[in-house]
C-alpha cells in the first residue's frame, strides 16, 4: 500500500523509516505524475516488507517540496537512513525505478 505523507509526518513516516522509502512528489494536474502513480502502487505490492511506498502531493505540502528542491514533478527520491539516496526525475518505466530499489536494498 503506498503511504500519503505530508510535512507533519514526513519525518516520522520517511526520516525514521528502518527500510529504503521511494517518496513520488507528485500533482494532481500533472499528467506524467498520473503516469508513474500506478507504478508506484504496484512497487509498494513488489517489495512489500522490503521498502516503503510514498507520495506527496506537492500543492499541498510545500515545506518538504522546498527542502528537497524540488522543481519538476514527477520527481522520486529514494531514501535509506534517513538519507537522499538517489533520484528520478520525469517518468520512467518501473523497470527502472526496480533498479533504483534494487541497488538500495
Amino acid at each position: 500500500m503506498t503511504i500519503e505523507v505530508t510535512d507533519a509526518n514526513f519525518e516520522e513516516v520517511v526520516l525514521k523509516a528502518d527500510k529504503p522509502v521511494l517518496v513520488d512528489f507528485w500533482a494532481e494536474w500533472c499528467g506524467p505524475c498520473r503516469m508513474v502513480g500506478p507504478i508506484v502502487n504496484e512497487l509498494s505490492d513488489d517489495y512489500a516488507g522490503k521498502a516503503i511506498m510514498t507520495k506527496l502531493d506537492v500543492d499541498s505540502n510545500p515545506g518538504v517540496s522546498m527542502k528537497y528542491g524540488i522543481r519538476n514533478i514527477p520527481t522520486l527520491l529514494f531514501f535509506k537512513n534517513g538519507e537522499v539516496v538517489d533520484k528520478q526525475v520525469g517518468a520512467v518505466p518501473k523497470g527502472t525505478l526496480s533498479s533504483k530499489l534494487d541497488a538500495i536494498l
